[in-house]
């Protein structure tokens, strides 16, 4: 599939893309700030390698995770349920400044953190039906800067697109990103830092 590389601007930016809406803040943070939350994070997230359901089997993800949210949030995903943890101080925080900038309320976040660059997420939607048919997904990155890459589900003509995703940027996924598009974060041979991820979501309602 051809690709087409996006290149981070210092100013929130629309991201061409059919049958998506796609927003980018190359620093929704400034990096002291980020560097801040990362270290808070990196320290006090309760890590686990939880198992998904692959192919007929379970398998441990390639990188570690924590659910926050309100109490109604539960959330599934490849055979695999999540418990909200209580909302931590930092986590308010960033929630604050995320829904202030694109405009949109959540009410859990998924954090998964990079150890290195053997840790991955492949190709997926966030497309459960707890999330609703249009699910606003605002993605956070702390620390270091990973290779984010989105493709069309049903049309192979349609340029894919590559994105840099640094310490401190925002990229937002709205409208038919979810139903028309997968996303992931390939592996790389370079040796690189740790990096978390938060992907702020709103539970409308419970897994069936």
């Amino acid at each position: 599939m051809p690709a087409s590389e996006f290149i981070s601007a210092t100013i929130p930016a629309t991201i061409p893309a059919k049958d998506a809406q796609l927003q980018f803040w190359s620093e929704a943070l400034a990096p002291a700030e980020s560097r801040k939350y990362f270290d808070d994070l990196i320290a006090s997230t309760p890590w686990r390698q939880d198992k998904i359901r692959l192919f007929g089997r379970h398998v441990a993800i390639p990188r570690l995770q924590a659910w926050y949210g309100d109490t109604h949030c539960h959330y599934s995903y490849s055979g695999l349920r999540l418990a909200p943890l209580p909302w931590a101080p930092q986590l308010l925080q960033l929630k604050a400044r995320v829904e202030q900038l694109c405009q949109h309320r959540f009410n859990c976040v998924l954090l998964n953190l990079y150890r290195s660059g053997s840790d991955s997420n492949g190709w997926h939607s966030d497309d459960e039906p707890e999330l609703g048919l249009q699910p606003v997904i605002a993605s956070l990155s702390l620390g270091a800067t990973r290779r984010f890459k989105l493709r069309h589900k049903y049309d192979n003509t349609v340029a894919g697109i590559t994105i840099d995703l640094s310490n401190g940027s925002l990229l937002v996924m709205s409208g038919h990103s979810q139903s028309h598009w997968q996303h992931c974060l390939p592996k790389t041979a370079r040796q690189i830092e740790p990096r978390i991820n938060l992907t702020f979501r709103n539970i409308l309602h419970g897994p069936n």
